[in-house]
């Protein structure tokens, strides 16, 4: 024992473990930045959206300023024009219901505060408001050129009182008087100055978005180019870690797989893990090796059947309690067999016995206990072996129920069988429970077999 903690202690080589706690640090600190940058150009990118509509809404505005005071001048110019009351009230509802102006303006002053921005929308504003005095003044002036009565006049034409000069004026003073204000160089002025402000300030909101759209547009190519660069590190560190798997652990395995096939000892290989592994396999191995050398050498025979008896099996279960390794045990009772003996004769009986031992025989492995421990009772250990062949066991046993229910010249018979496993090693209950999967089958009308703990 001393020597083989030594030999396992001068183990040397990479840690599978360490090397995967390191490469998971690194991805994890990896993603969390990739995470944050694609969180960063999400947000750039909605930035970058959000001055592209604005930008659009704003040239929208600035077209809806242009067409709602088109649309004031045309019709005051048609009502100075021609005298139609439904001018002055189309120029009215543009003004007091659809206010293109106001609410383009108000839509511009809302989300551009900045103090240049909002001087010149103010001021816009203002000259528009005092424009429309002065268009408004005109209407009243053809109002009473053509002498209309004031109930039919819109609201803010009737509240419009003419100055005490203009008020003498004949009806065709009035109308001339109209058109000089809205057709006059003077209106065409103002209405310049009106635009040229909105240019102004449109004109400023205008090259503050594109900046805003080049910041943005610019920070998104600076995440864009650092996640390209951590891409590649995860990249790279990703084919890293396949090299490490091929070497420290895909070749160890195959050689490894090798060794077991040809039924030899592991060679040291690979990760300080697999060489720990191999140096524990290959004591396993060695004490197995010359237990079971000493087991087959002591071991006794059943005179009948060839195959072990009571006593071989005891000593193969007392050896197996110290193996480190998975068993399953399967216990076998011929069904109804004394009824055999009485119908047939013992001799039937006998061979019926052998028969069944013959079939045990080449069912189960070479590797395999089969045992007699009884007088129609036997016994199979299967060492290295786990829950995972219970499909195996099962369809061993229907085979040999069906081989021995179509025997020639002997009686037919069937067989119920108990099985049970055990992780590490024969273990005090396995017969016990072996024993409780048995007498399961034969409660359920035998010929069969049952696991234990199903």
């Amino acid at each position: 024992m001393g020597k083989e903690n030594q030999s396992k202690g001068s183990v040397t080589g990479f840690r599978i473990r360490t090397l995967n706690y390191l490469m998971i640090l690194v991805a994890l600190v990896l993603y969390i930045f990739i995470i944050y940058g694609i969180f960063q150009i999400s947000e750039k990118y909605k930035v970058l959206v959000s001055t592209t509509e604005d930008y659009i809404e704003c040239q929208q505005n600035a077209a809806m300023v242009k067409e709602g005071s088109d649309i004031l001048t045309e019709e005051v110019w048609l009502y100075v024009a021609t005298g139609d009351l439904s001018h002055a009230e189309a120029y009215f509802k543009e003004a007091n219901e659809d206010r293109r102006r106001e609410k383009a303006l108000e839509a511009l002053e809302e989300k551009h505060s900045d103090d240049e921005t909002h001087d010149y929308l103010k001021k816009a504003l203002e000259d528009s408001n005092n424009l429309m005095e002065r268009e408004i003044y005109a209407m009243r002036l053809v109002s009473e050129a053509n002498d209309y009565p004031e109930s039919e006049l819109p609201k803010e034409v009737q509240e419009m009182k003419l100055l005490q000069e203009d008020q003498s004026l004949d009806a065709e003073e009035k109308q001339k008087k109209a058109s000089e204000i809205v057709f006059g160089a003077g209106y065409q002025d103002a209405k310049e100055l009106i635009m040229t402000n909105i240019e102004f300030s449109v004109s400023s909101i205008l090259k503050s978005t594109r900046a805003a759209q080049e910041s943005s547009l610019k920070k998104m190519e600076q995440e864009l180019q650092i996640q390209r660069v951590q891409i590649t590190i995860l990249f790279i560190m990703n084919v890293i870690i396949f090299i490490i798997i091929a070497i420290l652990i895909i070749k160890p395995l195959q050689v490894y797989i090798r060794c077991i096939r040809d039924n030899k000892t592991l060679e040291i290989v690979g990760s300080y893990e697999f060489k720990y592994l191999a140096l524990t396999y290959n004591n396993i191995y060695e004490i197995n090796a010359a237990n079971e050398a000493m087991l087959r050498q002591k071991a006794e025979h059943d005179a009948l059947t060839g195959v072990m008896n009571r006593g071989s099996f005891d000593q193969a279960c007392s050896a197996l309690k110290s193996a480190a390794v998975p068993i399953v045990l399967l216990l076998i009772d011929v069904d109804k067999f004394k009824q055999i003996n009485d119908g047939y004769g013992h001799e039937q009986g006998d061979q019926v016995l052998k028969k069944v031992a013959e079939i045990l025989n080449h069912t189960f492995r070479t590797s395999d206990f089969v045992a007699r421990i009884g007088g129609d009772e036997f016994a199979v250990i299967m060492p290295d072996t786990d829950e995972s062949v219970k499909s195996v066991i099962r369809r061993k046993v229907e085979n040999m129920n069906y081989e021995l229910r179509h025997l020639e010249r002997l009686p037919k018979v069937s067989l119920s069988v108990g099985v049970a496993f055990s992780a590490r090693g024969f273990d005090d209950n396995l017969y016990k429970k072996a024993d409780e999967a048995l007498y399961t089958v034969k409660e359920n009308g035998r010929c069969g077999c049952a696991f234990y703990g199903e």
